[in-house]
């Protein structure tokens, strides 16, 4: 089975994705006969004369591609500054497209819809999309459809997503860093922002990983047959680039056990030296744990939490614990020290066993919901849906939100036996 893995080393864009699969192996020819059927169906959106650019580049030394949408000036000062989501799914529809690219391309403007109407409180059908719907953007996202079905893709999977911080400006005036629809289309997936402030995700690159990704995590057991680049605009301390690394699932041995790990343990699980980092805090305003903690998710800790206490004197306070890897306790302790303010942190060193795991997302009678997938060693599976996925579309819906849990976790059921 062909699979496609994503590494946003420094975030993803439409056309960063576009970039990376034509610099992985993707037919140019398919693009471009792609475009030449969107210029024939071309009704409120005139792609006529639009070319796909693409150039060779290095960023930090990494040797990538750069695409750019070329609009002719008379098309673009035609363009409007609002295009409704039903003319770009009345184009999409209308063109001449495989089935397959046809139903990505969709799927990607479809969750996008969804997700922008979440935010606007509207239903898709009225969403006005602006940057999104502009020309390139179109491109973006339908030439990525069609590179993904010439290239055979059949599973896709990303690492953890960065998404940047702080703020950037819109057509709605200063928004956030990740845009509200990027948080919306990205419900479930791993992310943190890298600590810089630029947006290093777009709501067309969300939208494309929403509608293509089944799960995130590390890099899936494959034999790899290619490795693309795509490159971002921004110049930053790290590669702006999009990695795609497309091979082949099929006849890849299991993973070796060394003699270290535990004995008879299969391959689900995953035993791994870890460290406890705590401190305990006693002055600290409450309301400002919760950004402690956020900050130490935000930097790659494996888990972090508060125990009440009571320390000399009787005086009331807090232990600050995380879990993390050896190679991140510098970090942690850095936050800890500069977000507490405490004077000390100690660590102890713990063993954890962790069984393999994805994320999974399963569409319900009201909406996509995150399931995560444990497998213990005799292959039996744990499943356990998003909350929050759960809460937001029982409120939205008015429906309880055990409802929705059950029948995300039936779904997912059905997936699994379905692969199985």
């Amino acid at each position: 089975m062909t699979v496609l893995a994503l590494e946003p080393v420094g975030g993803i864009a439409g056309d960063m994705m576009l970039a990376a699969l034509l610099h992985l192996g993707a037919p140019r020819g398919a693009l471009d006969e792609g475009l030449a059927a969107f210029a024939a169906a071309s009704g409120a959106v005139d792609l006529r004369g639009t070319r796909v650019l693409a150039e060779p580049v290095e960023v930090n030394g990494v040797r990538a591609l750069h695409v750019e949408v070329r609009v002719p000036p008379e098309v673009r000062d035609r363009e409007p500054h609002h295009r409704p989501f039903r003319a770009i799914r009345e184009l999409i529809g209308r063109a001449r497209l495989p089935e397959r690219a046809r139903d990505l391309a969709l799927s990607a403007f479809t969750r996008l819809a969804e997700a922008e109407g979440r935010v606007h409180g509207v239903v898709p059908e009225e969403v006005e999309f602006h940057e999104v719907g502009a020309v390139d953007s179109i491109v973006d996202i339908t030439g990525t459809a069609l590179a993904l079905t010439t290239l055979g893709v059949e599973r896709a999977f990303a690492s953890p997503v960065p998404t940047g911080m702080g703020m950037t400006r819109s057509e709605h005036g200063a928004m956030p860093i990740p845009a509200p629809a990027v948080v919306e289309l990205l419900r479930g997936a791993p992310l943190y922002s890298k600590g810089v402030p630029v947006e290093l995700v777009t709501p067309t690159g969300a939208a494309i990983l929403s509608s293509l990704v089944e799960g995130y995590g590390e890099l899936p057991p494959m034999r790899v047959g290619a490795v693309g680049y795509g490159a971002g605009s921004q110049r930053l301390d790290f590669p702006n680039v999009l990695r795609v690394i497309i091979g082949n699932d099929e006849d890849v041995p299991a993973p070796v056990l060394s003699a270290v790990e535990l004995p008879n343990a299969a391959t689900a699980e995953r035993p791994s030296d870890e460290l406890v980092l705590e401190t305990n805090v006693d002055d600290l305003e409450p309301e400002l744990y919760e950004f402690v903690i956020e900050r130490l998710l935000a930097a790659g800790a494996q888990d972090a939490w508060l125990t009440p206490i009571v320390m000399k004197k009787s005086r009331p306070a807090v232990t600050v614990s995380v879990l993390c890897s050896r190679d991140q306790e510098q970090e942690m302790r850095r936050i800890l020290f500069r977000e507490t303010g405490t004077l000390g942190v100690r660590s102890t060193p713990v063993a954890k066993t962790a069984l393999a795991r994805e994320v999974l997302k399963v569409e319900t009678a009201y909406g996509a919901v995150a399931v995560k997938i444990g497998t213990l060693e005799d292959g039996t599976v744990t499943l356990s849906p998003e909350f929050e996925d759960c809460a937001r579309l029982a409120r939205e819906f008015g429906v309880p939100a055990r409802e929705i849990h059950q029948e995300a976790v039936r779904r997912a059921r059905e997936e699994i036996e379905r692969r199985t």
